[in-house]
C-alpha cells in the first residue's frame, strides 16, 4: 500500500495502513484465507494432493480424511468419524466454522444417496440452463448429436445471436464434469464459438433436448468398488501388489480426419477406477493425424 496521489501526508509520507486481516473482497483476500488453511491443515499432519492444491489428504493409524477446499466451502469426509469431529472442533477453534450436515449440495452437483452408493447429479443446473436458454418444456431428443451431416465451419448462414451461442455453451461445458455422455458433442459446438452459424446452433439445441429427456441422468459412484485402474487410452500394464494383482488396461478410441476444416482428429479417453469413472475427455488433436494408427 502507499497514501493516494494529492493526499500524501508531507509529516509522515512514509506511512501506511497496517491490516491485522485481509478485508473480505479484496482481491489477495481469497489468497490469503487459503494460505491460513492450507497452513493449519499442515500443521494437523495433512498433505496437499500434487494435482489440486485445494485438495489435502490425512493418512495416519488406519485413519484417513480428505478435505476439499473452494474458496470457504469446504468437504471433509474420511473412515473415522470421531477423528473427523475432532478435526472439525480443531478448525473451529481457529475459523468461525459452520456444520451443515451430511453432503447433498456442492457447486451445482447435488449428490444424491443410493442404497450405500451415490449418484452425482446436475439435475437443478440443467434446469436452469434450459429456462434461460427457453427449452424448459421442449421435446426431448434420444441421442446428443447427429452422426451425419458433421458441422464445419461456414456450413450456413450466420447465427444472429453470437453471445446467446457463447452463453449456453459456456454453461453446458459445466455439465460435462458429470455427464461424460456429452462431452464430445460438447467438444464439437465448442469449436465454432468465434462464429456460430444455424447449423451449429440447431446442434446446441439439440444437446439441450436431449439434456431435458435425460435430467434424472448421473454419475453412479460404488462404494464396493475394487481397485483396479482401467483406463482407456493406448498401453496395457500388469502387476502384482502384497493382497491381490493389479491392473491398469488400456484402450484407444479415435476418428481419423473427423474435422473436415482442418483435417484433424478427435481423441479421448475414460479412466475407471473399478466400477466408478474418475476422468473422462474428448478433445480435437493438435496435429494432423497420416493413418488411422497414428490417430
Amino acid at each position: 500500500m502507499k497514501q493516494p496521489s494529492g493526499f500524501i501526508d508531507p509529516q509522515q509520507p512514509d506511512h501506511v495502513c497496517l491490516l491485522h486481516k485481509s478485508i473480505y473482497g479484496l482481491k489477495q483476500a481469497p489468497r490469503a484465507w487459503f494460505h491460513r488453511l492450507s497452513k493449519l491443515l499442515h500443521d494437523l499432519d495433512f498433505t496437499s494432493s500434487k494435482t489440486d492444491s485445494s485438495l489435502f489428504i490425512y493418512s495416519r493409524d488406519g485413519n484417513v480424511m480428505y478435505i476439499l477446499v473452494y474458496v470457504d466451502d469446504i468437504i471433509v469426509t474420511g473412515n473415522n468419524p470421531d477423528v473427523i469431529e475432532r478435526l472439525v472442533r480443531q478448525l473451529g477453534s481457529t475459523f468461525a466454522l459452520k456444520d451443515i450436515g451430511p453432503l447433498n449440495y456442492f457447486l451445482g452437483v447435488e449428490i444424491v444417496p443410493f442404497g450405500s452408493d451415490i449418484i452425482l447429479s446436475q439435475r437443478k443446473y440443467i434446469l436452469e440452463i434450459s429456462q434461460r436458454s427457453g427449452f424448459s418444456d421442449c421435446k426431448s431428443m434420444p441421442t446428443p448429436m447427429a452422426t451425419s451431416n458433421p458441422l464445419h465451419l461456414a456450413d450456413n448462414a450466420t447465427f444472429s445471436d453470437p453471445v446467446k451461442y457463447r452463453q449456453v455453451v459456456g454453461a453446458l461445458q459445466y455439465v460435462t464434469l458429470y455427464r461424460p455422455d456429452i462431452a464430445y458433442a460438447i467438444n464439437k459446438v465448442c469449436q465454432f464459438m468465434h462464429a456460430p452459424t444455424q447449423n451449429h446452433w440447431c446442434a446446441v439445441k439439440r444437446i439441450l433436448r436431449y439434456l431435458h429427456g435425460t435430467i434424472n441422468h448421473g454419475m453412479l459412484i460404488r462404494r464396493a468398488s475394487d481397485t483396479t485402474l482401467q483406463a482407456f487410452t493406448d498401453s496395457h500394464w500388469q502387476g502384482t501388489s502384497s493382497t491381490k494383482p493389479s491392473s491398469l488396461e488400456t484402450f484407444s478410441d479415435a476418428d481419423w480426419d473427423g474435422c473436415p476444416d482442418d483435417r484433424r482428429s478427435t481423441g479421448g479417453f475414460a479412466i475407471y477406477l473399478g466400477s466408478n469413472l474418475i476422468s473422462w475427455t474428448a478433445r480435437k488433436q493438435r496435429t494432423v493425424s497420416r493413418s488411422s494408427t497414428e490417430s
